[in-house]
């Protein structure tokens, strides 16, 4: 049974190790969500996210016995961040099993923590029945993910700060998906206060948590692709359920759009890099999941590993959706001066051009045109509407792409 002298203890185990991070008052949510909105900086944490506290803490629970034979942990993203770098810390042995697609820098970043790292199956289940099986061989410890009371007395102390960098927070939002974080934090808050209310938040792509608490225990779900891959569990633990059900006061779901949009506005507003699951959080404050206003709401931003390649794709997605970029064909004459004519036009509407194709042959195309690709920088949806409509004026057939 987990107590808060465990959390206590844990608190004092990483002193040095784990970051005490920021909780920052955010102006322009506060607007948007009708709230004042405080976010719990875990994106700035040792190793990235908020793992590292509930690894450290399980491997410092170890006897010297335990710790001679080393560990070894499942895990495709922060959990093993979190692990190689606690393991590091302490000078144990360390082995981590990854699947054979984990994105390379996952992989460099957690033999850069001094792990040795395997790569084992196509699929995280793979990895973590292969992980089992080296531990059997090697008597080494398994530190598990989520459903372990060490791990969630570590995740606890989030709670502990939370109280004394705000202590009159009405409302906490959490992350959810094996279920450490929101139990290890819930339990913490409503032991040091009791009124506070918590909530956690999941991907509507994968929600295992939402699952549990209606059929009353965790059970598999069949889950969709999501860009919150770190919390993408689709069976909760049965420790951590336990807790939820008993301290948590509601979990809600987000969608895809809504988590790319709000990792857009916290690199934006806030220039902050968050990642998908560690924006769920605050999506679910921005995009009124919960039914309440006016309340003093700290939303726990609960990593910042996010993948280069991804950075750009929803920047782009952000961008058309609130209408600063567009693509457009249309087909001219293919003559000298007939392109400067159609460039004259749109620089008078106050349009960017950030790139032109043309080609001479296509389906639209007749001998003597030529097809036009324009990729343009806009100020919001009503300026694409009025472009649009000055083009046709202008006599040209355009089709445009959001």
């Amino acid at each position: 049974m987990l107590t808060l002298n465990d959390v206590l203890q844990a608190r004092e185990k990483m002193k040095r190790v784990v970051h005490q991070t920021p909780l920052e008052h955010s102006q322009t949510f506060s607007q948007f969500s009708h709230n004042e909105v405080y976010m719990k900086l875990e994106n700035l944490q040792k190793t990235g996210s908020f793992k590292v506290r509930g690894s450290f803490n399980k491997i410092m629970s170890l006897s010297e016995e335990e710790r001679k034979r080393g560990v070894v942990a499942a895990s495709a993203g922060n959990h093993a961040q979190g692990v190689a770098y606690s393991s590091t810390m302490i000078g144990i042995p360390c082995t981590i099993v990854m699947p054979k697609g984990a994105p390379l820098s996952k992989v460099q970043a957690t033999k850069g923590y001094g792990a040795e790292v395997i790569l084992h199956g196509d699929v995280f289940d793979e990895s973590l029945e292969y992980a089992l099986e080296l531990q059997r061989q090697r008597q080494a410890t398994f530190i598990h993910p989520f459903d372990d009371l060490a791990v969630m007395a570590g995740q606890g102390t989030i709670g502990l700060e939370i109280l004394e960098q705000l202590p009159d927070a009405e409302v906490v939002l959490c992350p959810v998906g094996g279920g450490g974080l929101l139990a290890g934090l819930a339990f913490t808050l409503k032991q040091l206060k009791p009124s506070i209310q918590v909530y956690g938040v999941e991907s509507s792509a994968c929600p295992g948590m939402t699952a549990a608490l209606r059929h009353k225990k965790p059970v598999t779900i069949t889950s969709s692709d999501t860009i919150a891959d770190g919390i993408a569990v689709k069976k909760p633990g049965n420790i951590t359920y336990k807790y939820i059900e008993k301290y948590v006061d509601g979990v809600v779901c987000v969608e895809e759009a809504e988590i790319s949009r709000t990792m857009l506005y916290l690199l934006e507003r806030n220039k902050l890099l968050v990642e998908g699951s560690g924006a769920c959080s605050l999506a679910a404050l921005l995009y009124h999941k919960l039914p309440f206003t006016g309340k003093k709401v700290v939303a726990v931003l609960s990593g910042g590993n996010v993948d280069v390649t991804l950075i750009s794709r929803i920047i782009e997605r952000g961008l058309v959706e609130s209408g600063r970029f567009v693509t457009f064909t249309t087909v001219i004459s293919d003559k000298p001066g007939q392109l400067n004519k159609l460039l004259r036009i749109i620089a008078e509407l106050e349009a960017n051009v950030m790139s032109i194709h043309h080609q001479r042959i296509g389906a639209k195309v007749l001998p003597g045109q030529a097809e036009i690709h324009f990729s343009l920088e806009t100020k919001n949806q009503d300026h694409i509407h009025h472009i649009h409509q000055m083009l046709i004026k202008e006599g040209y057939d355009v089709e445009f792409f959001q």
